[in-house]
């Protein structure tokens, strides 16, 4: 054995020897590109010869424009190439492969030994692989088999064979630590010493220790939408990340980073995610969350709710006289019910209820709204909608041209050139000139003309409301959306089910919150919709991929509205309904509504059972709390069992609580959460624990994950991991209700190592079954 690990050690050194070699020349070629750059960028203009006195020089000066900004385009490109490629190589010198076959190919009598890396390196000739990228078709063996009988994929066909052996590698600095043996997928030492390790304020790449069904995850590749149903902790968003890079490796030649979009929870998930991809050797794809594209969208007219205001209302406000008829709302909003109603309402527009704005200049108008209603409802009504739209939008074009021309001899423009400052009437003179074709060295000869001056005056007075007309700015979008809710019984002609009993409330209290300018978060997807129904859908078709996290947070009607606005996009999501703590979501159990966007043939759902973050004691406990809890399978990872503390009063809870943390920072947790089920929660313990170093406090809003003892709201704290987790009060009078179940499951599976309860009086009923069978220390 120390022969076989001495000669694999030389191994190692010889390779990272070649890939030193290979950094130390790029270095050089990169400092030639660079200096390269910029002397392109330096001396750009010297190198083109502007002439624009004939047709000839024009063109010639073009051509030589177009050569120089080629020229520094290719130089960029190199630069960038070079660039990915030296961060690859400086990853590997450190670690330049964790995995190892022997395969023997069929037909084939010779053994190839193939050694797995985040990066294909070759020798010197580039015919010998040294190392194949994890990404590559062949390595898929090591993920999916055990020894024996074994095939891949490739674009030439399958390749079948046999697997001899597997072997793991843990190499660090260019040092080979362990090797291991293994006929598993992979092996349960390396892993276990992976997931035994603290956290830090990064996720990190998998590749060393991806399963077998998130391998598959990785490398699916069929229809338009793959749904990952995975348990908390089962590494379903590493494995979409790891699908990412994939992705950008198999089709690097069609699609890049850009075209990649992941709609993640919150800012701070996307800290937190930041790193998985560079670790790679990939560029981040674009990461945005989608109250961050509803705010893009609606804030310029609305003050947007955010889904964490919606559901702290949700978790605090129960006793409130509108709080049924608000949760029926979010719940009826968020249906695909709702949508259709939607859609149908948007049809019936076409024969009535179109409402506009008045456009107006200077204080009169131009045309009124119950003009610009009358001509679209004379006009030729065979025409599509949309159709009719821009001929409307043209005709209020002309009628603004009629005013321009109308307003050319009015006293106010007179008065407004006689006040023009010298600068103001320089620029004009200038760009006058040159629209006349004066060159640049006869523009003082140009003589202005005073008609010239009053029309470019009164071009610009109507230029943002020719913008406004060109971007259907006189639609009342507002006041379509609000004739929606104006009699409750009017629904009735739009939709084919049924609305909540409280339909006449929610109508009442949305037509308040629109009256004060405001939007709910449950209203704020369907009035995007009823706009872009109405101006015509701003799809995005540059975007190829999107992936969307914690999907059990999404309503049908937010998916059926990404389908539409990402319209040639294949689509991943990933969830676990477990955790589905919005009100619209708190009975659903399934992505079975979700199935029905693309069809059953484009649709693939893909269920991960098997939980690796926390230890084995704590899966056992946290899976009781869930209903078919029982299917989630625990990793053999050993440590303590969950604790729960019973206590008196909040000051007893708080001196529990300091001395709880003082105890885990000496055992070295990089993490510690102070869960709370709310942000007002969360507030109230913060400051009675302020007595703690460096506590800090994670709210709404917050950009960067933070390492060290943060108190976090339940629903923040999703997607993430920490060492050790303290469930602030687990009490009855604080989680008493069935229906949080799944913010409290969600908030106990956070934890990797460590997980404690405190309960400020009795316990929450939702530990009944897991104090009776002994799953947590009482």
């Amino acid at each position: 054995m120390d022969s076989e690990f001495q000669q694999e050690q030389k191994r190692v050194d010889s390779v990272i020897e070649t890939i030193t070699e290979r950094i130390s020349r790029l270095e050089e070629e990169t400092s030639r590109s660079r200096n390269e750059l910029i002397n392109i960028r330096k001396h750009f203009w010297d190198e083109v010869k502007v002439n624009v006195d004939t047709f000839d020089d024009y063109l010639e000066t073009i051509i030589g424009l177009r050569q120089e900004a080629q020229a520094l385009s290719v130089s960029q490109s190199t630069d960038r190439l070079v660039s990915k490629k030296l961060s690859k190589l400086r990853l590997m010198q450190q670690v330049p492969y964790f995995g190892r076959i022997d395969f023997i190919e069929e037909g084939d009598s010779t053994q190839e030994q193939i050694y797995i890396g985040i990066s294909t390196l070759t020798d010197e000739s580039g015919e010998e692989f040294l190392i194949y990228d994890w990404r590559a078709p062949v390595s898929s063996v090591y993920y999916e088999y055990q020894t024996g009988p074994a095939k891949y994929a490739t674009p030439g066909g399958e390749i079948k064979g046999i697997l001899e052996k597997k072997g793991q590698y843990l190499i660090r600095g260019g040092v080979l630590q362990s090797m291991f043996d293994t006929s598993l997928t992979i092996g349960d030492e390396i892993l276990q010493q992976v997931l035994g390790k603290g956290t830090d304020k990064h996720m990190h790449n998998i590749v060393a220790t991806i399963q077998q069904e998130q391998n598959r995850i990785i490398r699916h590749d069929r229809g338009r939408l793959l749904i990952v149903h995975g348990a908390a902790g089962s590494g379903k968003t590493s494995a979409a990340l790891q699908r990412i890079a994939f992705l950008l490796y198999k089709y690097r030649d069609s699609m890049n980073a850009d075209q990649i979009i992941l709609f993640s929870p919150n800012s701070m998930f996307n800290s937190y995610v930041s790193n998985v991809l560079p670790e790679l050797g990939e560029e981040n794809m674009q990461q945005v969350t989608f109250q961050e594209y509803l705010n893009h969208r609606l804030s310029k007219e609305f003050q947007v709710e955010n889904p964490y205001e919606q559901l702290e209302y949700v978790l605090t406000a129960k006793n409130t006289p509108s709080y049924k008829s608000r949760v029926a709302s979010i719940r009826f909003k968020a249906s695909h019910l709702f949508f259709e109603a939607i859609e149908s309402y948007r049809k019936s527009l076409e024969l009535s209820g179109m409402l506009f704005k008045d456009i107006n200049f200077r204080g009169k108008p131009i045309v009124t709204a119950g003009q610009i209603a009358e001509r679209f409802y004379s006009n030729d009504t065979s025409l599509r909608f949309h159709n009719r739209l821009e001929k409307l939008k043209d005709w209020l074009i002309k009628k603004i041209n009629e005013t321009q021309e109308a307003e050319l001899t009015m006293p106010w423009v007179q008065e407004k050139i006689e006040l023009l400052s010298n600068e103001d009437y320089h620029k004009a003179h200038t760009y006058l000139a040159k629209k006349r074709g004066f060159k640049r060295e006869s523009i003082a000869d140009y003589e202005i003309e005073p008609e010239a001056l009053a029309r470019l005056i009164v071009q610009q007075k109507l230029k943002l409301l020719r913008k406004r007309v060109r971007t259907f700015g006189f639609i009342d979008i507002k006041g379509i959306y609000m004739q929606l809710f104006a009699d409750p019984l009017q629904i009735k002609q739009w939709i084919e089910g049924e609305t909540p009993a409280e339909w006449a409330e929610i109508c009442q209290a949305t037509l308040e919150m629109l009256y004060e300018g405001k939007l709910s978060y449950e209203d704020a997807t369907p009035f995007l919709l009823m706009k872009e129904l109405i101006q015509g859908f701003q799809t995005n078709r540059s975007i190829k991929h999107i992936l969307v996290d914690e999907a059990q947070d999404y309503s049908p009607f937010q998916f059926e509205f990404l389908k539409r606005l990402f319209s040639s996009a294949r689509m991943t999501v990933l969830g676990d309904f477990n955790q589905a703590i919005f009100a619209h979501a708190s009975e659903m159990n399934d992505f079975h509504t979700l199935m029905s966007l693309y069809g059953q043939v484009e649709t693939e759902v893909i269920n991960m059972i098997r939980s690796y973050r926390s230890t084995k004691p704590i899966i056992e406990f946290t899976r009781r709390l869930v209903p078919n809890g029982e299917q989630i399978i625990p990793f053999e990872r050993d440590g303590d069992r969950p604790v729960l503390t019973q206590l008196l009063d909040h000051t007893e809870l708080h001196r529990c609580i300091a001395s709880k943390v003082a105890t885990l920072r000496n055992l070295r947790y990089n993490s510690i959460a102070i869960i709370c089920k709310s942000s007002e929660e969360s507030k109230s313990a913060y400051e009675a624990l302020s007595n703690i170093d460096d506590i800090k406090l994670v709210k709404n809003g917050s950009i960067k994950y933070e390492q060290g003892v943060v108190v976090i709201p339940s629903y923040l704290s999703k997607g993430i991991e920490f060492d050790a987790v303290i469930i602030y009060d687990a009490s009855e009078q604080v989680y008493g209700d069935e229906s949080l179940r799944r913010v409290f499951y969600t908030a106990c599976t956070r934890a990797m190592h460590y997980l404690q309860l405190y309960s400020v009086g009795e316990p929450t009923p939702l530990l009944r079954n897991v104090l009776r069978e002994s799953f947590i220390q009482a």
